[in-house]
């Protein structure tokens, strides 16, 4: 059966030049090698390594030296909150979050706390953004870190990033930010923006899945959270994914060079597709603001329905689409990011689906699956 995939915030496809990066390096049997070794099969594997940290530095204008490889997005967040958390505990044991972040830090966040770090947890509006002035409020002598998201995995809403960089400029704090639904499509400068750690996740960019990187500023004390050999300075132990590392970086150069125009066709799949939806007088709300979000995410509230119901039967239909939110042995748990918008009794936090467009997306594929969802929200809240 035909699929329209409209989920490319939870996973990308692989691009086929990625792809192809992949396996014409695989079959030349020339970068097998360990990174670690000393021989020349080593260095024809570290010079690919060093080729793809090169790669992703430039990409949000850091320095090379400070991008540390891991497993994917979240390993890279929880090496953020987690090891800054403990080589830092001597300068305080505060740390402040947002309700709304991905459970990659969430949960990262409850550990510590169980290891008797105080946590913060800043309240976001009904647009999906924190207020500047909570965070300043909540700021003390304690506070070693700040870790808000630059774009919302679920509702693409995008947080004021260059105003929390500037707030802590003269603050002990470090700033980290999970960049995962933002890398490629933002421009993400880590000096202007003063930002001391970030995370990047390749397989959002349709890279490879099991690999990432968090950028760490030197001036970062970070403490590592597995132990073994003394790749990645020390700061993640473990042969590097010199394989997932080749894909990775043909992912960021394809995203670095096509990032304009992904932008501009992603903002035409959003306005035809709400078009397509007000045309057929379908009754629907916005969670967030279209101009405050990234064109690739649109998350939508569907009155008199249920989002179980509205994702089965989109799938059936054709359509692949997601609550954005937890999947529990088959259950969907409501969203805790509209939750923290709403208030957990509001409807929207149930009747909500995010839709999340990619490079593989046509017009006319954006334009059928708009045609369908109508189809099915008006069966389905007719017998809601």
């Amino acid at each position: 059966m035909y699929m329209i995939y409209l989920d490319h915030a939870a996973t990308t496809p692989i691009d086929r030049e990625v792809l192809h990066s992949m396996t014409a390096t695989a079959e030349s049997q020339e970068y097998f090698g360990n990174p670690s070794s000393m021989h020349r099969f080593g260095r024809k594997a570290r010079q690919t390594v060093d080729e793809g940290r090169r790669m992703m530095a430039k990409s949000i204008h850091a320095d090379e030296k400070d991008i540390i490889f891991t497993s994917g997005g979240t390993e890279a967040d929880n090496l953020a909150l987690i090891g800054t958390a403990i080589a830092n505990k001597h300068k305080g044991n505060h740390i402040i979050t947002s309700v709304q972040e991905h459970h990659a830090v969430l949960r990262a966040a409850e550990q510590l706390e169980k290891q008797g770090f105080e946590l913060t947890y800043l309240p976001v509006n009904k647009q999906g953004k924190i207020n500047i002035e909570d965070l300043a409020k909540a700021l003390t002598d304690k506070t070693i870190l700040v870790s808000v998201m630059t774009v919302n995995n679920e509702t693409g809403v995008i947080q004021p990033i260059k105003a929390i960089g500037e707030l802590l400029k003269n603050h002990q704090a470090y700033f980290h930010t999970d960049a995962v639904q933002a890398f490629g499509l933002l421009e993400l400068n880590v000096k202007e923006c003063g930002i001391d750690l970030l995370t990047v996740s390749s397989h959002k960019i349709n890279g490879p899945k099991g690999i990432g990187f968090l950028y760490a500023d030197s001036n970062v004390s970070l403490a590592p959270a597995q132990f073994g050999g003394e790749q990645e300075r020390k700061k993640r132990a473990g042969t590097e994914n010199t394989m997932g590392i080749i894909g990775f970086k043909k992912a960021v150069e394809l995203a670095v060079n096509h990032r304009e125009n992904r932008l501009e066709t992603y903002t035409r799949f959003k306005q035809h597709f709400l078009q397509i939806l007000s045309s057929n007088e379908i009754d629907y709300q916005l969670n967030g603001v279209v101009d405050e979000t990234v064109p690739s995410i649109v998350n939508i509230s569907f009155p008199r329905t249920n989002v179980e119901a509205l994702l089965m039967n989109f799938d059936l239909e054709g359509v692949a689409a997601s609550s954005g939110s937890a999947c529990t042995a088959g259950s969907i748990e409501p969203s805790h990011v509209l939750a923290a918008m709403y208030g957990k009794e509001d409807k929207r936090v149930t009747n909500s689906v995010r839709f999340s467009f990619g490079n593989h997306n046509t017009m006319e594929n954006i334009k059928e699956a708009a045609n369908i969802i109508a189809g099915v929200v008006k069966r389905l809240a007719k017998k809601g």
